[in-house]
């Protein structure tokens, strides 16, 4: 399979991932908000993304299990995308202002399913990108999830009023399922040779591999800062007067371009200049990017400086993402690629999680800018792990993301 071919396909998996779960990190907070939710309920409905910080406990029999005649990763992609759709038929029918419990029920369905699908698709991307190509390939990763997440986020905020819950619902089902395509027609994933099955011991091996703790911290600690300061964005955008559909197309202009642009610009720079040398430069600009947010919160709020600014974090954060997720894949061994994968993504979703859970309690306590200061702050400060974890690679005491 051409190196085009695999980006085409792999873009839209991450594409079909990246649908619900920006439906549930930038759509439902808005919506939350303007119905009223306290900050500190729209910080904890962080939590119903739970599925994907725990997924880590059944990568195991996804990376095992599955038919090798149809495609091991194949045979799981393709039913989780149809029950994704079917889960949106039937949220389309609940009332959200009335039946909240069904609504919560919904959204963890679509979240495991998300996650789930994520296990089989990073394996499968581990296994069928070479090396030289993952720069690229995390590139095309990022940007087609954020589009997703622009696109079942911004765009949907901005069609809401006119379309409707029902309609909104069944819109997302009708994209996935186009994204099902792709996928049902791949014929070239490798199948296992002997003894490549990993077992649930692939789990327990990872944990044994030489630097395993300081990389683990590292990757925990590089979005944590980013996400307290952005998951009470969209409620800032609220309080600052702003309309659901004003915040659609906030973020679905000026985001999605700026974050399409950014991780391929990142995953490009990757390749080019070196794994760490990237990360480093990369988290500077997004600290810088979350502090700029106090510039509107300190009173400067004109319409093209709130676009300047979401360009430049949504830019920045595509960039850093790339680098971040493109060692990551480094890291992941062939064999056991969704398991390895997926335990560092898990990381990541539990460090992002509780920055956001805690956003809402920062900010009703500080105030905005204060809170987006505050996240800057903590951006630098973890960055701190993954300049210890050079130092181990440099000394050549750890194997993970042994890339400089």
């Amino acid at each position: 399979m051409t190196s085009a071919g695999k980006l085409a396909l792999l873009a839209s998996l991450y594409l079909a991932q990246g649908m619900p779960y920006g439906f549930f990190s930038q759509f439902l907070p808005a919506m939350l908000r303007e119905q009223g939710v306290s900050l500190e309920g729209v910080g904890l409905a962080s939590l119903l993304a739970l599925p994907w910080a725990l997924k880590f406990a059944w990568a195991p029999l996804v990376d095992r299990h599955g038919l090798d005649r149809f495609g091991r990763r194949r045979s799981w992609i393709v039913p989780l995308q149809i029950l994704t759709v079917v889960t949106l038929l039937a949220l389309s029918q609940v009332e959200p202002t009335v039946d909240l419990q069904a609504l919560v029920i919904g959204v963890l369905a679509l979240n495991f399913l998300a996650s789930t699908q994520d296990i089989a698709t990073d394996g499968l991307a581990v296994t069928i990108l070479a090396p030289a190509e993952r720069g690229l390939g995390n590139g095309v990763q990022v940007a087609a999830y954020r589009l997703g997440m622009i696109l079942c986020g911004g765009v949907l905020l901005i069609l809401y009023p006119w379309l409707g819950w029902a309609r909104v619902c069944q819109c997302m089902a009708g994209a996935i399922a186009l994204t099902t395509l792709p996928i049902a027609a791949f014929r070239g994933e490798p199948r296992p040779g002997q003894g490549e099955r990993p077992g649930l011991l692939a789990f327990t091996e990872f944990f044994r591999r030489p630097g395993v703790g300081s990389w683990l911290a590292a990757i925990a600690a590089f979005k944590l800062g980013e996400a307290f300061g952005v998951g009470m964005l969209r409620p800032f955008f609220i309080d600052l007067g702003l309309g659901l559909a004003d915040i659609g197309w906030l973020t679905g202009t000026a985001g999605f371009f700026a974050s399409l642009i950014g991780a391929m610009v990142g995953g490009a720079f990757v390749a080019s200049y070196g794994r760490y040398r990237c990360l480093f430069v990369f988290a500077a600009v997004q600290a810088l990017a979350v502090a700029s947010y106090a510039i509107p919160a300190a009173g400067w709020r004109d319409g093209w400086v709130l676009y300047a600014l979401c360009t430049f974090e949504h830019f920045s954060s595509g960039m850093a993402t790339a680098a971040l997720f493109t060692m990551m894949m480094d890291a992941a061994r062939p064999q056991t690629a969704g398991t390895d994968y997926t335990i560092q993504a898990s990381v990541v979703v539990l460090a992002t999680g509780l920055g956001s859970a805690l956003s809402g309690f920062s900010a009703a306590e500080f105030g905005y800018a204060t809170h987006f200061l505050l996240a800057a702050v903590l951006c630098v400060i973890g960055v701190l792990p993954a300049v210890q974890h050079y130092g181990l690679v440099r000394r050549g005491e750890t194997e993970l993301a042994n890339v400089a």
